[in-house]
């Protein structure tokens, strides 16, 4: 019997609509993507002199997503924090694309909706290190899915 075929979590791309005018731009570079993660309220309640407790589902939440990358010169995603800083709306959607081990392939892809960066996390310096800076940025987002 053959065995499923696994897939690394290094092989990903992130679009993000509008962070370089195109409407869907592969931002690239990224280290990591975390906390696509979703959570739904557990709902209990008695019926009558039922004496068990039933369970139903709430309302649905998103967790935020945190995307890391090498520091560089490219502003785009700070641009996109600072609006929302300045008070501008400026919510957008994207996709972490999963892809096969020919790095062209796309086996998975992940959408999240009404995203704005809601943290930045300028890069830790240290003198005395070699590692590469790192900044990171928050998105708050309304939705993911599977597509």
């Amino acid at each position: 019997m053959p065995t499923e075929e696994l897939f690394g979590a290094y092989n990903f791309l992130l679009e993000i609509s509008g962070i370089t005018g195109d409407a869907k731009t592969i931002v690239g570079g990224f280290k990591s993507v975390s906390g696509m993660d979703s959570e739904t309220e557990v709902i209990e309640f008695k019926q009558g002199n039922d004496r068990v407790v039933r369970k139903k589902p709430g309302r649905t939440t998103y967790a935020n997503i945190t995307l890391e990358r090498g520091f560089t010169a490219t502003d785009d995603l700070f641009t996109w924090r600072n609006n929302i800083e300045k008070g501008i709306i400026d919510r957008r959607s994207g996709s972490v694309i999963v892809l096969d081990q020919d790095l062209e392939t796309e086996v998975a892809r992940y959408n999240f909706y009404e995203a704005w960066p809601c943290k930045w996390m300028v890069p830790e310096m240290d003198s005395e290190s070699s590692a590469t800076a790192i900044e990171k940025i928050e998105l708050a987002v309304e939705k993911v899915e599977r597509a």
